[in-house]
């Protein structure tokens, strides 16, 4: 392989991207342009928050509120954890997004007329879901309450259970904390796809590819030269989106770079493999667009980036787990707002690896294959 041959390779596509000054244009704008319109888009209601119990009171009443929360169609009872100090291990890595604590002594209180504080911890790092939660866990405990006043045969609720709200990681509530984060992995992965969609196809279309081959130029060293002028394209709008988010937005960053830097590195292969498996497929520039957009609105409306995956129908949020862009969203979000690290989201990297190793490597053997036919 010679470095000198990719080397002119990644210069010709350099040279070819300047005379084309509207797809140099879109991957410049694009990126500031969609991280400002979608950056201020606020998701709609969710139900079945995975949702942990904490019960320290162990008597009649705090039975009731575990009951009651595990009735709701809002929320999903999944973990009862011994203490309050267990509750982070549990939301760092997102197993659950709500956390009820029901303090020792709560059945005391209510005993002598008096009101009983409940906490209510809620995952800010995803602001779709815990704008709600709280009201939710809210209007939950207020059946309750309804609930204890009608056995004690009163009209009107006395002293009872009061749910005291606490949000973990953005306390404020900011939806583009949420978003931010989320576009970084959403304007990359179109990006990718959509330039090395038009890789292979459009020099074929134009006939370039029948002769780059009567040149000492060989198939591994055309593929390596194809990629890595955009994967360093889709470098700079990382960091240019991260910058705007930063920078602009005030979106706090709590986390570890490297851990960013090895998502977004797996997250690449996979947008660069699926880009050239689109490229092989497609006859026309035009096919390749359209297969990019017909696979990009699934992927954006799945993945939980539009629409949190709670608030989707029991069947189908199975799908989300076929998507890589939900662990890269997991993991951005996560890092961006809980400042977890590789032990917490250790699953979410693992899946990235399988995409990334599995589609990147079938798309190259095709890409491979068909180039030297």
């Amino acid at each position: 392989m010679s470095l000198k041959r990719i080397r002119l390779l990644i210069w010709k596509e350099f040279l070819q991207l300047r005379q084309d000054p509207f797809l140099a244009g879109i991957l410049i704008a694009a990126p500031i342009v969609q991280l400002i319109v979608f950056g201020y888009v606020v998701a709609v209601d969710i139900n079945h928050l995975n949702t942990a119990v904490v019960d320290l009171d162990h008597t009649s009443i705090s039975r009731q509120l575990d009951s009651a929360f595990s009735a709701s169609e809002y929320f999903t009872v999944t973990e009862h954890p011994s203490s309050e100090a267990d509750i982070r291990a549990l939301m760092d890595p997102g197993d659950i997004q709500l956390a009820i604590v029901i303090p020792a002594g709560t059945q005391a209180a209510l005993d002598a007329g008096q009101s009983a504080p409940v906490g209510v911890i809620v995952d800010g790092s995803d602001s779709q879901v815990s704008s709600v939660a709280g009201s939710y866990s809210s209007q939950v405990i207020a059946q309750v309450n309804a609930a204890l006043a009608a056995a004690a045969g009163t009209a009107v609720a006395g002293p009872g259970v009061d749910a005291q709200v606490r949000v973990l990681y953005n306390p404020t509530l900011a939806a583009i904390n949420n978003m931010v984060p989320g576009l970084i992995a959403v304007i990359s992965m179109i990006s990718l796809m959509v330039v090395m969609s038009q890789a292979v196809v459009k020099e074929r279309e134009s006939g370039t590819l029948e002769q780059m081959f009567v040149t000492p130029i060989r198939a591994g060293e055309y593929i390596v030269g194809k990629i890595v002028p955009y994967v360093l394209m889709a470098i700079v709008q990382i960091a240019v989106v991260s910058s705007v988010g930063l920078g602009w937005f005030r979106v706090p960053f709590n986390g570890d770079f490297w851990v960013v830097a090895a998502a977004m590195g797996l997250f690449m292969l996979t947008s660069i493999g699926l880009g050239l498996l689109v490229s092989l497929m497609a006859r026309t520039r035009q096919q390749a667009v359209q297969v990019v957009i017909f696979l990009m609105m699934p992927f954006m409306i799945l993945s939980g980036f539009i629409f949190p995956v709670e608030s989707m129908p029991g069947w189908l949020q199975p799908l989300s787990r076929a998507i890589p862009m939900t662990y890269a969203l997991q993991v951005l979000r996560a890092v961006f707002a809980k400042g977890s690290g590789f032990a917490d989201l250790s699953t979410q990297l693992i899946a990235l690896s399988g995409f990334g190793a599995v589609i990147f490597t079938i798309a190259v053997a095709a890409t491979r294959r068909r180039i030297t036919e």
